[in-house]
């Protein structure tokens, strides 16, 4: 598979070094020489140039990637990549990466963008599912919001130690994908019963949110609508650097 990558800061670098570990063709582009470090990621083509420019896009064969990451310190340079590479060069999958939380609802389809990922909203839920047990936890959206993989500890005291997968009621649009239990994963079937301290991971509609944390949860949820106590921090931290938003990608990347 061959990926483009618009951006050679620390993540864009990072990126690349996992994909041609995973045997793919990866080209980078920089557009900084500063952060043109070729000998950070040997095995990829690189190239000295604005991902923003038409010329560049054409120099770099976008047109024969099967995926292109917008992977730079901008989150305006990371959507006009990802329109260019949709809209003019027919890019199958864009994956953009959002640096700025307030910028997030921008990237979607009508930007040419297939899977964003924000950086802040990873890292609370990741803060979130390590230290929450007996509540949901959001980790990851899917196609925009149309689905959600989520997160639940069960507690030691929990009412459905014991039960059968499948004696438990669970939601419409609602699928038990995964069960973690003593470093082990279990993809369950409906005779497996659940324990205390088991990890599940549903993929969940977003309406049914709040029925499954009804059936599984003990505590009350806040309303869905806004972001936890520590989203809300990282993403003051994220608003307070002005590096951040308007900087470039290798200022940003760190």
């Amino acid at each position: 598979m061959k990926v483009t990558i618009a951006g050679a800061g620390n993540v864009g670098r990072s990126i690349a070094r996992e994909l041609i570990g995973n045997g793919h063709e990866v080209t980078l582009i920089e557009r900084e020489p500063k952060a043109f470090k070729t000998e950070t990621v040997p095995g990829a083509t690189w190239l000295l140039a604005d991902a923003c420019e038409l010329a560049s896009l054409e120099q770099a064969e976008l047109q024969e990637s099967t995926v292109v990451v917008a992977a730079t310190g901008d989150d305006k340079v990371n959507l006009v990549v990802s329109l260019l590479a949709k809209t003019e060069y027919g890019v199958p999958r864009v994956v953009a990466r959002v640096n700025h939380p307030k910028n997030e609802w921008l990237f979607n389809e009508s930007w040419g963008v297939d899977v964003s990922v924000s950086t802040p909203r990873l890292l609370s839920a990741l803060v979130e599912e390590a230290v929450t047990v007996g509540d949901l936890v959001r980790l990851l959206s899917f196609r925009h919001g149309e689905a959600n993989l989520v997160e639940v500890t069960l507690p030691p005291d929990t009412q459905h130690a014991g039960q059968r997968v499948g004696s438990i009621a669970w939601p419409t649009d609602v699928a038990l994908v995964a069960i973690l239990r003593d470093a082990h994963v279990m993809v369950p079937s409906p005779d497996d019963p659940v324990e205390a301290g088991d990890e599940l991971l549903f993929v969940a509609a977003p309406d049914q949110e709040d029925a499954l944390h009804d059936i599984i949860a003990v505590s009350p949820r806040a309303s869905s609508g806004g972001l936890s106590g520590v989203e809300d921090e990282l993403v003051a931290g994220v608003e307070n650097d002005a590096a951040v938003a308007a900087g470039g990608d290798a200022a940003a990347d760190t």
